[in-house]
């Protein structure tokens, strides 16, 4: 159940915010959420992870991510009785993924802004991390509790 729920809840989450966002802020915009610890700042991304540039090849990252959201899919479908770590993790990776995929489909074939909504601005005072989205969010929870496994769940001993 994991394979599917998970991920399409993180899509929903993901475009209903993103599309708050833009309906609500100013491109540029910032509020302050929590102080300066938690802002909604809307921003652009154009390029792919923390703001690196792609120049022209907007097109290639847009396969590339194509093809890395098929095999996320599929692996998380092959892995979906293993452990819940395993296959939470994978569900969070794969909601956001899709996320992000849309978004790459909007800014080639639709979307004039040219550029993928990030919001979620964290940090204090002057000192901050790279805006991002509820995508980017679940990614990297989905990352952390692959890893979880890896470290917390001992595996049993080879025979020798």
């Amino acid at each position: 159940m994991r394979v599917l729920l998970i991920p399409g809840l993180v899509v929903i989450f993901d475009q209903l915010s993103k599309s708050w966002v833009k309906n609500n802020f100013q491109l540029w915009e910032s509020q302050n959420i929590l102080g300066s610890l938690l802002r909604f700042s809307y921003v652009r991304n154009t390029g792919i992870a923390f703001g690196i540039s792609v120049g022209d090849f907007g097109m290639a990252v847009f396969f590339l991510s194509l093809l890395a959201t098929g095999f996320i899919a599929w692996l998380s479908w092959a892995e979906r009785k293993n452990h819940p770590l395993i296959s939470t993790g994978l569900a969070f990776i794969l909601g956001g993924a899709m996320g992000n995929l849309i978004d790459r489909c909007s800014i080639l074939f639709t979307d004039p802004y040219r550029g993928v909504v990030d919001f979620i601005d964290v940090g204090w005072g002057s000192f901050r991390w790279y805006t991002f989205n509820i995508a980017d969010a679940a990614v990297t929870i989905g990352i952390t509790l692959y890893l979880l496994h890896s470290v917390l769940i001992r595996k049993p001993e080879l025979a020798e």
